[in-house]
């Protein structure tokens, strides 16, 4: 695939539904069930939950969004790529960019069923500080830890 431009922006409502179309989509291959609140409901945490206590960038290519990432100085709360575009250094893009602006450490959790997610945070120098099931979909999870060298 040739690379086009990749822009990294702050999150705006305009891109609402596109965002939320690519993250459930992202997250519904990741964990294999379904999205259990309704687009609307999405929407709504995405304009007005989420960012009370998270910045949100998004990945643009050619207009449409094909990532997010939601995080703050210690905490990244979201990461999802496009499942059309996985594997192409996106995800690297948008956590470098976090931990370049992070107090110099990040703790994050990602569902035990989403391998691909931890080889890749495990790959980032991301350590395994816990396990349990803190969500909303009784996954169990794993909480990872990353430290500047």
């Amino acid at each position: 695939m040739k690379h086009h431009q990749i822009m990294i922006v702050p999150y705006n409502s305009d891109y609402a539904e596109q965002t939320v179309e690519m993250w459930r989509n992202s997250k519904e291959q990741a964990i294999g069930q379904k999205e259990m609140h309704s687009f609307d409901s999405h929407i709504y945490f995405i304009n007005h939950i989420l960012p009370v206590q998270f910045q949100i960038d998004l990945a643009i290519m050619e207009e449409s969004v094909v990532g997010i990432i939601a995080y703050n100085e210690t905490e990244i709360s979201q990461l999802y790529i496009h499942k059309d575009y996985q594997g192409i250094g996106l995800g690297q893009m948008l956590l470098n960019k976090v931990k370049a602006q992070s107090g110099g450490r990040l703790t994050l959790n990602t569902f035990e069923v989403n391998k691909n997610a931890q080889l890749f945070y495990e790959k980032n120098g991301f350590k395994i500080i816990g396990k349990g099931n803190e969500n909303e979909e009784n996954l169990p999870d794993i909480q990872y830890e990353w430290e500047v060298e």
